[in-house]
């Protein structure tokens, strides 16, 4: 695969806003927020690593539907960067952590299940009688998955009297969870901050499919990294912030009215941006580092937040390339190798068969292992950025 040039990218890019898709702007799926937080519940989320988390999805978060679709115009599959006039950026594992408060360093979120038939009874999964102490109906019920509304309906409101056993297991679930809620106690010990990254990137990739017009996945991650990253781009009154950082936009409700015309307007703002407009080091203001949660700054956390490796959510496998975004961890930017070509990855989504996914993408879990090894050691500089030659 070649290098993309600038002259290559600003055609490209105007080919796909001005021809292909001149006003599609596309709508945000949004699902488990707005769920209030038992203190009952909130030690198996601290043990698990996803208390931070926990609290973002305890409100709901409106996206700007028209600015994220100008900016999923400027990602780059071949990538996993975003193409910009002053060169490249990305949400990256550091973003991940600063942002939404998930561990780093970990085993993969991965597996599935085989033999699903001996977990169905009667075309509804047995594992939720097992799990819950009852069945849902079949109208809840799609293949391997029981509907949100239905888990919303019956577990939102935890019972007073409710046993260590219900609080333990008053989650929501798809059949590949099982053995991770069978086994909360483990939970700490995974990587759920690479796995949400794989998981956006996926849900980029798609999104630049032109006939993409509904795209789900952790879309506020990318919201509150373009606030936090482009100054102009961020709305006013939100100067007061706490941790994970995502919680600064709580309040921030957008206008999605006159869609296709903001849409032309956020492209216009991309467009004449320059280096000066975007923040490499947003996180080593003196602000942000005195609400940060310590354990996200942990060595074995911290030191991975440069390494050059696979990304792992199941069966969507992404690639992570911050060598092509040093300035973001305050180094200059000089010609990046050639984009590892994994189009083949992004066809695949896991159906089509029983699959253990880490004997499947043994190749891409062993990266993921040797990890460490992956790290790059970047430069620091005073004046962080694009050099004179990856410009040109």
């Amino acid at each position: 695969m070649a290098s993309l040039t600038w002259q290559d990218i600003s055609t490209k890019r105007d080919f796909v806003t001005d021809v292909l898709q001149p006003s599609r702007v596309i709508t945000a799926v949004r699902r488990q927020q707005n769920m209030p937080l038992h203190d009952r519940i909130i030690p198996y989320l601290e043990t698990a690593g996803l208390y931070h988390l926990a609290r973002l999805n305890s409100q709901w978060f409106w996206v700007d539907e028209s600015l994220l679709s100008a900016f999923i115009e400027r990602w780059r599959p071949e990538t996993h960067t975003f193409h910009m006039p002053f060169g490249e950026c990305t949400i990256t594992l550091q973003d991940v952590a600063y942002q939404l408060g998930l561990p780093i360093d970990g085993a993969p979120v991965s597996g599935c299940l085989t033999e699903f038939e001996n977990l169905m009874e009667h075309g509804r999964p047995a594992w939720v009688r097992e799990l819950f102490g009852e069945l849902p109906p079949q109208s809840k019920v799609k293949q391997m998955t029981v509907c949100y509304t239905w888990f919303h309906e019956r577990f939102r409101v935890l019972p007073a009297d409710a046993t260590d056993e219900t609080v333990r297991n008053a989650n929501r679930v798809h059949l590949r969870w099982l053995p991770y809620l069978a086994s909360l106690d483990d939970l700490g010990r995974y990587s759920w901050g690479s796995a949400a990254l794989a998981w956006l990137y996926r849900c980029l990739c798609r999104g630049t499919n032109r006939n993409v017009v509904n795209l789900a996945g952790p879309l506020q991650l990318l919201q509150s990294w373009i606030f936090w990253r482009f100054p102009t781009l961020r709305p006013t009154g939100f100067d007061q912030f706490g941790f994970p950082l995502a919680s600064r936009w709580a309040e921030f409700v957008p206008r999605n009215n006159a869609g296709a015309q903001r849409l032309v307007s956020a492209r216009l703002a991309l467009d004449r941006l320059r280096v000066h407009d975007f923040v490499w080091e947003p996180y080593s203001s003196a602000d942000v580092v005195a609400v940060i949660h310590p354990k996200i700054l942990a060595d074995e956390h911290r030191r991975l937040w440069t390494a050059v490796t696979s990304l792992i959510y199941f069966a969507a496998i992404e690639w992570l390339q911050v060598d092509r975004v040093l300035p973001q961890f305050g180094g200059v930017q000089h010609l990046p190798d050639v984009a590892l070509n994994i189009d083949w990855l992004h066809a695949k989504d896991g159906r089509g068969g029983d699959r253990w996914f880490p004997t499947y993408y043994q190749e891409w879990h062993q990266l993921w292992e040797n990890r460490h090894q992956s790290v790059l050691w970047v430069d620091r500089v005073l004046d962080p950025g694009p050099s004179a030659d990856y410009l040109e």
